[in-house]
């Protein structure tokens, strides 16, 4: 049994908007949601500035002994999951509960809880951790607690590949439902990097920006990280139309592929290989795609490799493309699944988001680069590209 696979559910959060609504709306006005970091000390790591979710305050969304339980990371992912379902109209029923299914993308899962607990340890001699500090660690803490939140009892579980993380989780869920294996999933990613052992780790890296996210443009000087979440509700397409369901858009192919090449240089081939297998997946020709929200971190050495991996599938009508992290940040194991979002929007209404912070064109990446403003545009196909430091690629291929 091969199924259409509809989006009926967005769910949102991250520095650029604490709804989908928002979201799209700074989006679609370029908005940089890029300002000076304030969840660590001020000076403290080298880079200033990051894509917070700024204002967050957990006592907005949960009763504080359930916040207590739930690493940041996890917060995120609930919330996102919570404005999703309820956008979906999807009520989980006895059974739907036993044929549903979550899968998430999380890079470093409860990285504030451990960055908490080893402070406590190794600065301030407390030689007893909270007692819960494992289970708000772990990488599925966001995916079990959804799993209780809607009594889904299916299969649930994490996908952790660094910054294809929410890439992979949507596209196992896609295969999931396409083939009847699951009749609903929730699928996403988040991510809360924001503690001082973490960003010093990056800090070490040279590839942060010192002051912002500008991908493809030639003054590039690095990424920017970011936070939150995103999750979408999947269900048949046949489903979705019975029971009147307002529709996002499709997944139409899912692709996936490791370079084998280096640990933390792009390789173009193999990014070619997963847009390529994402074309095989859904029996679509190269050409009748229109947009790609691109990978586009900002960095010397990722926009250039995926320019070539591009121009090698679509030769020189390569399609429009921008890279929205320019405005919400590389929230690393949640990018995808924003960027999902984002694509799915664009399509829906008919508008691409722009790259912001764009100054000049790049010789080496000599592309049609959706620049600070946003376009109109009636596309029919996308494609949503990460690739992941180890060089591990996922690309979706979504549907008007």
């Amino acid at each position: 049994m091969t199924r259409r696979v509809a989006v009926t559910g967005i769910g949102v959060i991250c520095a650029s908007g604490r709804t989908r609504d928002a979201f799209w709306n700074a989006l679609k006005a370029g908005e940089s949601a890029i300002r000076p970091m304030t969840l660590v000390p001020e000076g403290s790591v080298r880079f200033p500035n990051a894509a917070e979710a700024a204002g967050y305050r957990a006592e907005d969304y949960f009763e504080p002994k359930e916040a207590d339980l739930l690493d940041r990371f996890a917060q995120f992912a609930l919330i996102a999951a919570r404005e999703a379902v309820a956008d979906s109209g999807i009520v989980f029923d006895a059974a739907l509960k036993a044929t549903g299914a979550i899968v998430t993308g999380s890079c470093i899962g409860g990285k504030t809880t451990e960055d908490d607990g080893f402070r406590g340890l190794y600065a301030l001699n407390n030689t007893r951790f909270p007692p819960l500090s494992i289970p708000k660690a772990m990488a599925n803490a966001g995916a079990s607690r959804i799993s209780l939140e809607y009594g889904i009892t299916g299969p649930v579980y994490t996908i952790s590949t660094a910054c294809s993380s929410a890439n992979h989780a949507i596209g196992q869920a896609f295969w999931m439902v396409r083939s009847g294996s699951a009749e609903v999933a929730i699928a996403g990613g988040s991510e809360a990097p924001f503690s001082l052992g973490l960003l010093k780790a990056w800090e070490a890296m040279r590839v942060v920006s010192p002051d912002t996210c500008r991908p493809f443009s030639k003054d590039r000087r690095g990424l920017i990280l970011g936070e939150g979440a995103a999750m979408l509700v999947l269900e048949p397409m046949d489903r979705a139309i019975a029971r009147g369901a307002r529709i996002w858009g499709e997944i139409a192919g899912f692709g996936m592929s490791s370079d084998a090449h280096h640990i933390t240089q792009p390789s173009p081939v193999g990014a070619a290989r997963a847009m390529r297998a994402a074309l095989a997946d859904s029996g679509v020709a190269a050409e009748a795609v229109g947009y790609i929200n691109a990978h586009g971190t900002g960095t010397s050495a990722n926009d250039p490799a995926e320019v070539e991996a591009i121009r090698s599938i679509f030769g020189s009508c390569v399609p429009l493309l921008s890279s929205t992290k320019s405005m919400h940040g590389h929230a690393l194991g949640a990018a995808g699944a924003i960027e999902a979002a984002a694509t799915l929007l664009a399509l829906h209404d008919g508008i691409l988001p722009p790259t912001a912070n764009f100054t000049e064109p790049d010789p080496a990446c000599d592309v049609d680069v959706v620049a600070n403003v946003a376009r109109p545009a009636q596309i029919e196909y996308a494609l949503s590209n990460s690739f992941a430091f180890g060089g591990l690629n996922a690309v979706l291929l979504f549907r008007k």
